[in-house]
């Protein structure tokens, strides 16, 4: 069994018009036809072949497109590696990804010994002959971020690529005048689920090679991108740095990683963003749920994507009625490597009466104090909407007559104002949620996607 190849078929299709822009210049798919042909040539030469993995360890660059689709059509792998990892962290990771060979940018070569640069390749007219990739081959395999503990290598299909493009075509339509603008690093699940998503569409990826906040919000007023995925915290610079509202040709930006504030939402909606809160993990290749246009109320994370199904349960497994709180399960074609059925997801949530998905944090980051849960995400969203903070990050700390106490972590948006900032929670919260300190801090921990690491938070003092 075998399906086109995304890039052939574009090529063939409509070859004049541009599949990628980088900084400006702009590829067209004829033009990203030949290049993926030349890479072919390249990894045929280097012996990379089915069933092999290439690692990469870049930011994001338009070579990398050309190489994913060679890559499967070679029925091998990438395993793209995250770009802010030392060079200790790498080198328990790179002998994981079992690759054949390393490419890295010249910048990143001394953090992984046996890398090699990017080569510059010839290009040649494209090759004639049919083009296919398998959809049972990996088509890429991703580190998970490493929130919980050791990263873990997760293999995602070709098959699970295309059911999660089909997943969010289900939700905001499928065109060839799409136009995504890709900030989303692709060596996160999210950045290359785009990537495949626009080939497979026909669409044009606005790729910049890392999120800048200037660049974001010019982009977004520019009067051609149609749709944009950020995490809150990439949101909220994004609005910080607009000098316009957006577009009006911009439908959707989707909002991952993490649970938005309302007043980060009134921030995005005053500024003409119809941003979209969505629920999704690397081993369901990117969305679960996501807010349907036209029904986003910014209250949850929205119903599962076509083809997908989410149910929560308790601890022995018992599916939860609506309303109550427990463990998120996921099943359907994105989702790899099912145990029994269905994807355990760590993550603490819960359906509304019309299924509609609310995260209440991952059960790791459960604060339990005297005997009550504290949701790290429920105080997190108070503590933003006082309009004191940047950014806000809550967990927890020790303590000898409740086990656990929560603190917030804060990056305030003028002075310190943690008085004023206890004083809005205690009339907004139960005494149990309340922080326990402040902590003031420059920046939170973050991974490369934005993705917050809570874990690291307790190593800062208490003020």
């Amino acid at each position: 069994m075998s399906l086109p190849c995304p890039v052939a078929h574009a090529a063939a299709t409509q070859p004049e018009r541009v599949g990628l822009e980088f900084q400006g210049r702009a590829s067209s798919w004829r033009e990203l036809e030949q290049q993926v042909c030349a890479w072919e040539r390249w990894l045929a030469l280097h012996q990379v072949g089915a069933g092999d993995s290439v690692a990469t360890l870049a930011w994001n660059r338009p070579e990398l497109v050309p190489l994913l689709f060679a890559l499967a059509r070679r029925r091998a792998r990438l395993v793209p590696l995250n770009a802010r990892l030392t060079s200790t962290e790498l080198a328990t990771l790179v002998p994981r990804t079992g690759a054949t060979l390393t490419l890295a940018d010249d910048a990143l070569l001394d953090r992984a010994p046996t890398a090699q640069p990017f080569p510059r390749l010839e290009l040649t007219v494209a090759e004639a002959g049919t083009h296919t990739i398998d959809p049972r081959h990996d088509l890429a395999a991703l580190f998970t971020s490493g929130t919980t503990g050791v990263p873990s290598l997760v293999p995602l299909t070709v098959a699970n690529f295309v059911a999660s493009a089909k997943a969010n075509a289900s939700n905001l339509g499928a065109s060839v005048d799409q136009v995504w603008l890709g900030t989303l690093p692709l060596f996160h699940v999210g950045g290359l689920a785009m990537l495949f998503r626009c080939a497979l569409m026909g669409a044009r990826l606005v790729l910049e090679p890392s999120f800048d906040a200037a660049r974001a919000a010019a982009a977004l007023s520019r009067g051609d991108i149609t749709h944009a995925s950020f995490v809150p915290t990439a949101l909220s610079r994004v609005l910080d740095a607009s000098t316009a509202n957006a577009s009006a040709r911009l439908e959707a930006v989707l909002i991952g990683g993490g649970p938005m504030g309302a007043a980060l939402l009134a921030r995005a909606r005053a500024a003409g963003l119809p941003v979209l809160q969505t629920y999704g993990l690397t081993e369901a290749c990117s969305q679960v749920t996501t807010e349907r246009p036209g029904e986003a109320d910014g209250q949850t994370a929205g119903a599962p994507l076509d083809g997908l199904d989410v149910r929560v349960v308790d601890d022995a497994g018992a599916t939860l009625a609506a309303g109550e709180v427990g463990e998120v399960q996921v099943r359907g074609p994105t989702v790899t490597r099912l145990v029994d059925g269905w994807l355990s997801t760590k993550d603490l949530g819960s359906l509304d009466a019309r299924g509609r998905l609310t995260i209440h944090a991952r059960r790791v980051d459960l604060i339990i104090s005297g005997g009550e849960n504290v949701y790290p995400a429920e105080v997190e969203a108070v503590l933003a909407d006082s309009g004191l903070v940047h950014e806000v990050a809550v967990a927890p700390r020790g303590d000898a007559d409740w086990g656990q106490v929560p603190v917030a972590y804060v990056v305030w948006r003028d002075d310190d104002r943690s008085e004023s900032l206890l004083a809005f929670a205690r009339a907004r919260l139960a005494a149990f949620k309340v922080p326990k300190a402040i902590v003031s801090v420059a920046e939170l921990p973050r991974n490369a996607t934005g993705k917050l690491l809570r874990r690291r938070l307790g190593a800062t003092s208490a003020s």
